[in-house]
C-alpha cells in the first residue's frame, strides 16, 4: 500500500512500536523525534499522514501543526497526547487536525481512522467537508474558535448560525468534541427532515400500540443522548406545538414516551443550529421568544465563504488532495483562469458547493490540472457570461470616449491642442486615445 505516515513523537520506543504496527498493516511509516527532525524529514519527502505528539524537547506539536497549514501541499495531521487539554484540542482542530487520541492511544480506532483516511473515505471526523471548514487564513475567525474554546466544557447550549454550508454541524461537532461529554453519545436531528405528525416519536420514543405501526417500543432522541450532546439542526423549522414540548424537557429535564406515562429523566447538552435569522422569527412570533432565550445561552455566527475569500485557495487544495485519494487521481492543480474563477464566485453554496464542485472536476479531469470544461457547466457560463458583459462595457465605454473626443474636434476646428483643453487632458493623452480608437 502506498501510503506514508510520519511519526513524530520524543519516545523513541513508542515510534517504533508504531511503526512496527503500521508497517504490519501494510503501511509505510518513519519517524521523527522532534519538531526539527520532523521538519527536515518533511523537506525530503512528502507523507500522507502524521501522527504527531504534543510535548516534545525542542518545541510544541500544536505550533508545528500551525507552520503545516502554510506547506504547499497540505498533510491530513492526527495528534496524541498525554495532555489532552481542552485547550490543546481546541487548538488542534483550529490547525486543522483530524482528530485528536489521548494517550494511551485506542489503537483499534486510531487504525480504523487510518485506514479510512488511506482509503479516502470520511473518517469519524468527517476529512472530507468538516474539518475543512477550520482550515482558515481568515483572520477573524478567531473570535469563533475562542467562543469554542470557552464553551466547549461547559453544559450550556448553543446556538450556531450560518448560510448552508458554512459548517455548522461541524462546529457543533467540535464543541461536543472538546467536552467532558465526548465520549458519550452525540445524535443528531435534522429539525427539516421529520415530517411534523412524526416529530414527538422521534425526539421522545414511543410505546408499543402508540399508534397504528408502533409495533415495539422505541427510544427518542432524547434518550439515545443520555450522558451526551444531541443537535438540533435548523431548529428554526420546528413548529410552535413541538417547541413547546422541547422548552418542557429543558426546563424540567424530564419528558414521556409517547403512549407511556413512565417519566423519564434526561441529562443531555442541547445544540442547536439555523440557517435562519431566529430574532426575526420571535419578532414575528413563529419562535417562541422563551425558548429562544433557553436556547441562545452562546451564539456562534459563522461566516459565509464570500467573507473568507483568502481561504479558496486553501479549501481548493485540501479537497483537491482528498479526491485525488478517493478517486485515485494525480491532479496537480488547477489552472490560472480556473483559480480566477473561484477567486471571483461569491460561493452561494458556501464550503459545500465548493467541494461538491471540485469533486466532479476531479472526476472529468484526464489532465494533470483543472480547468474551466472540467467543472459544472454553471461556472463556465458564468466565465462566458461575465466575459461578454465586460466586452459590451468595454465597447459603451469606447462608442462614448470616440463621441466626446469628435464633439471637441468639431468645435476646435479639428485642432487637437484645443480640444484636448476642451477635454480638460494632456495633448498626448488626446492623441494616444484616438490612436487607441482609430481615429488618427
Amino acid at each position: 500500500m502506498d501510503f506514508n505516515i510520519l511519526i513524530v513523537d520524543d519516545e523513541v520506543e513508542m515510534c517504533l512500536s508504531l511503526a512496527e504496527l503500521f508497517e504490519s498493516r501494510g503501511y509505510r511509516a518513519q519517524y521523527a523525534t522532534g519538531t526539527v527532525d520532523a521538519g527536515a524529514v518533511l523537506e525530503r519527502e512528502s507523507f500522507d499522514l502524521i501522527l504527531l505528539d504534543i510535548r516534545m524537547p525542542d518545541g510544541n506539536g500544536v505550533d508545528f501543526l500551525n507552520t503545516l497549514k502554510t506547506r504547499e501541499k497540505p498533510t491530513s495531521v492526527i495528534m496524541i497526547s498525554a495532555f489532552a487539554s481542552v485547550e490543546n484540542v481546541v487548538k488542534a482542530m483550529k490547525y486543522g487536525a483530524v482528530n485528536f487520541y489521548s494517550k494511551p492511544i485506542d489503537m483499534p480506532a486510531l487504525l480504523e481512522e487510518i485506514s479510512l483516511i488511506s482509503s479516502g473515505k470520511n473518517s469519524a471526523s468527517d476529512i472530507g467537508e468538516g474539518l475543512s471548514a477550520i482550515l482558515t487564513r481568515t483572520p477573524g475567525l478567531e473570535e469563533i474558535f475562542n467562543l469554542i474554546e470557552k464553551a466547549a466544557p461547559t453544559d450550556v447550549p448553543v446556538i450556531i448560525t450560518g448560510e448552508s454550508g458554512t459548517g455548522k454541524e461541524l462546529a457543533a461537532n467540535s464543541i461536543h468534541n472538546c467536552s467532558s461529554r465526548k465520549d458519550s453519545p452525540f445524535i443528531k436531528l435534522n429539525c427539516a427532515a421529520i415530517p411534523e405528525a412524526l416529530m414527538e416519536s422521534e425526539l421522545f420514543g414511543h410505546e408499543r400500540g402508540a399508534f397504528t405501526d408502533a409495533r415495539e417500543r422505541r427510544k427518542g432522541k432524547f434518550e439515545q443522548a443520555s450522558g451526551g450532546t444531541i443537535f438540533f439542526d435548523e431548529i428554526g423549522e420546528l413548529n410552535s406545538g413541538t417547541q413547546a414540548k422541547l422548552l418542557r424537557v429543558l426546563q424540567e429535564k424530564e419528558f414521556e414516551r409517547l403512549g407511556g406515562s413512565e417519566i423519564i429523566s434526561t441529562n443531555v447538552r442541547v445544540l442547536a443550529a439555523t440557517n435562519k435569522n431566529l430574532r426575526e422569527m420571535v419578532k414575528r412570533g413563529s419562535f417562541r421568544e422563551d425558548l429562544y432565550y433557553r436556547l441562545s445561552v452562546i451564539t456562534l455566527e459563522l461566516p459565509p465563504l464570500r467573507e473568507r475569500s483568502d481561504d479558496v485557495p486553501v479549501l481548493t487544495d485540501y479537497f483537491l488532495k482528498f479526491f485525488n485519494k478517493r478517486y485515485n487521481k494525480r491532479i496537480e492543480g488547477v489552472d490560472e483562469k480556473t483559480r480566477r474563477l473561484f477567486s471571483s464566485h461569491d460561493w452561494p453554496g458556501n464550503i459545500r458547493e465548493l467541494k461538491n464542485c471540485l469533486e466532479r472536476a476531479v472526476i472529468f479531469c484526464e489532465g494533470k490540472s483543472i480547468g474551466l470544461s472540467d467543472l459544472p457547466k454553471q461556472y463556465s457560463e458564468a466565465v462566458l457570461e461575465r466575459t461578454l458583459n465586460e466586452t459590451v462595457l468595454v465597447e459603451a465605454t469606447d462608442n462614448l470616449t470616440r463621441e466626446l473626443i469628435q464633439d471637441a474636434l468639431d468645435r476646435s476646428g479639428g485642432q487637437k491642442k484645443i480640444a484636448a483643453d476642451f477635454l480638460n487632458i494632456h495633448r498626448k493623452t488626446l492623441y494616444n486615445k484616438m490612436k487607441k480608437l482609430g481615429m488618427n
